[in-house]
């Protein structure tokens, strides 16, 4: 593997992870961190694909996701790109844990109890 643009990228063959999925995490989390800034192209999906050994729908699920999600856009000829909404995502995020704070205190529930709802909700994906 090249060290490109998703040099880091890491697929665990033997993880109950979907191939797709550990992709598309792997480039939130580096969207959402900065690591990926907002107008980094990716590599097209058949060379990802090749250079990860993953189909290539796989990668072109897992951009598709992310599209659908606001990080990333596609253009014809520009590709696909890191996009200003993640950091937007970000935010809608933390207002969402704002507001969802705001109800924990005033119905009097506790902390960690409210905690294990959102990390039900989580886990149901």
């Amino acid at each position: 593997m090249d060290d490109g643009v998703l040099g880091w990228v890491r697929i665990d063959g033997t993880s109950s992870v979907p191939p797709f999925e550990q992709l598309r995490l792997q480039i939130l989390d580096a969207a959402n961190d900065g690591t990926l800034a907002v107008g980094t192209r990716l590599p097209p999906v058949r060379a990802l694909a090749a250079q990860l050994g993953l189909a290539v729908n796989t990668v072109a699920r897992a951009y598709r996701e992310l599209e659908q999600a606001e990080i990333v856009t596609t253009r014809s000829r520009a590709g696909t790109v890191v996009a200003a909404a993640g950091d937007n995502g970000r935010r809608r995020v933390a207002e969402a844990a704002r507001v969802f704070a705001d109800a924990v205190k005033a119905n009097g529930m506790d902390p960690k109890a409210a905690l294990s709802y959102v990390e039900a909700a989580l886990r149901q994906g």
